[in-house]
């Protein structure tokens, strides 16, 4: 019988914690205190949203699932080493982080630089691992990776959100910043998940990128939306942190409720997009929902 999407959801984010446990070097392990705060800030937390859509992309495609274990795992040691980092003093400076402290506090600085660097590093390596799929498709999956973390994806984003501080942003413009900030990484879940099972033709390719930029977007305007409204004990986090900062968001653009409005026809884009692949998709569709409609 097929799981609900609760349950299936359930399931996936289970094994990741197993997964992820299993390739991060054990506490015992010298640097014995790198690696303990590593699986501090990785372990027991979070929606995992990206494993889950490596996983979803790779049902479409029948991946392997130890291919998939990996490039689920590698995504979120990229994101995970993303907050630890945007988490610091130098940065948005906040001490709460999925309802625990952030490892800078819970640690020191010097720490929580130096598990961001492992993270990364880590994932790179852990993906590399995944020899069951031909040796030029895991190059290209590397590079969608990387790609998606540097300076053209997620660390581009994030430079263009501090040099926005203060400053009155175009639609457009806070559009971009978020596609690079969080859409690229959540493009390349898909992505990821999609190659760990098959080769993956232009029109194949145009419609994944076109659902992964409809979510990545509604995930920032969400957030945004969460930040205007919800409390930190709601968030595990630290609440209207950037209003505070005056930080350009979606809600201070564009008010409260166009943001939702915005949110719910970017659902829409999303489902759209994954009209080709019919009932197979219905994981993909089911995490567009659950990102429009979460409250934390």
């Amino acid at each position: 019988m097929t799981l609900s999407f609760g349950d299936w959801m359930k399931a996936v984010q289970q094994q990741v914690e197993v997964d992820l446990a299993e390739f991060l070097p054990p506490a015992s392990k010298q640097p014995a205190r790198l690696h303990e705060a590593m699986r501090y800030t990785t372990l027991g937390g979070g929606k995992r949203v990206r494993p889950l859509l490596v996983h979803a992309a790779g049902a479409l495609f029948a991946a392997d699932p130890r291919t998939l274990a990996r490039a689920a795992c590698a995504v979120e040691m990229i994101h995970v080493y993303s907050l630890v980092h945007d988490d610091m003093p130098c940065m948005d400076d906040d001490a709460l982080r999925r309802g625990k402290p952030t490892v800078h506090v819970a640690y020191d600085e010097a720490t929580a630089l130096l598990v961001g660097d492992a993270l990364q590093s880590q994932a790179f390596d852990v993906l590399a691992g995944a020899d069951s799929v031909p040796p030029a498709r895991l190059v290209a999956m590397l590079r969608v990776l990387a790609h998606a973390a540097g300076a053209a994806g997620m660390c581009g984003g994030q430079a263009i959100d501090l040099d926005s501080v203060g400053l009155q942003l175009t639609l457009e413009q806070l559009e971009q910043m978020h596609q690079l900030k969080t859409g690229a990484l959540l493009r390349a879940s898909v992505v990821l998940g999609a190659l760990a099972g098959a080769e993956l033709d232009a029109e194949t390719t145009r419609a994944l990128d076109a659902y992964a930029r409809a979510i990545g977007l509604a995930f920032q305007v969400v957030d945004d939306v969460l930040d205007a409204t919800a409390d930190s004990a709601t968030l595990g986090k630290t609440a209207g942190k950037d209003a505070a900062a005056n930080k350009p968001t979606y809600v201070s653009i564009l008010g409260l409720e166009p943001s939702k409005a915005l949110a719910e026809q970017l659902r829409r884009d999303a489902h759209a997009a994954l009209e080709g692949f019919g009932p197979a998709a219905q994981r993909l569709r089911e995490l567009a929902d659950l990102i429009v409609q979460r409250q934390a």
